[in-house]
């Protein structure tokens, strides 16, 4: 019991008579309710010593961060409803991405989880223009891909991943691209690749790891 409304007298019969005084109390309470403040709070609002300002401050805080979150996530409804984004990719990629082959959005998911809002969106800047014929045929590559196309993909991919890393310098550095533990994000992006990707596109990786090495081949 809170004591926020006084015991009323009782009649001659035992039964409560609530007054006029009482109903005004209660739908004072009730203002106070309706507008967030917990029952528990309002006598230190009512004291004389109370600090209504700084509860109803810090009330007006959570609210806003509320409309914050539910108009976010308007934005993202609206977007899977009227622009065809994929459920199955990070908020804010636009429909742009929405035709990635599953592995490939999974793959982002897992990156959303362990990558810096700024390394995101250099990503989602990339999705959202236009896939060139190389990006294309790296995503829909056949585990039995032959050796030439696989060293030819590495090749191709390297000199972009290098024009990426002199634009955006943080991008070679997964410490500096992560908001996880350097370990914990190698360790993610790691298992990522080997679940989402076919040995092919694996390999392919791997070659251009090695270009991308200081002291790595000339040729993948």
């Amino acid at each position: 019991r809170l004591g926020l409304l006084e015991e009323p007298a009782r009649s001659a019969n035992g039964y409560k008579r609530y007054g006029v005084t009482h109903l005004v109390r209660v739908m004072g309470i009730r203002r106070l309710t309706d507008l967030g403040v917990p029952l528990a709070d309002i006598p230190s609002m009512e004291a004389a010593d109370g600090r209504p300002e700084e509860i109803l401050r810090a009330l007006d805080a959570e609210l806003a961060a509320d409309i914050d979150r539910r108009q976010r996530m308007r934005r993202e409804i609206a977007a899977v409803l009227e622009e065809g984004v994929s459920l199955g990719l990070p908020a804010d990629f636009g429909a742009a991405a929405a035709d990635l082959p599953r592995a490939q959005q999974s793959l982002l998911l897992a990156y959303s989880s362990i990558l810096t809002p700024r390394a995101m969106a250099l990503i989602r800047e990339q999705y959202s223009r236009p896939r060139d014929e190389v990006a294309e045929e790296f995503e829909n590559l056949p585990a039995d891909a032959p050796e030439d196309v696989r060293r030819r993909l590495a090749g191709h991919l390297a000199a972009e991943a290098r024009a990426q890393q002199e634009a955006h310098p943080f991008i070679s550095d997964l410490d500096a691209a992560s908001r996880r533990d350097g370990a914990l994000a190698r360790s993610v992006v790691a298992q990522a690749l080997v679940a989402f990707y076919n040995g092919a596109q694996l390999d392919v990786l791997r070659r251009l790891h090695a270009l991308l090495e200081p002291d790595g081949p000339a040729e993948p």
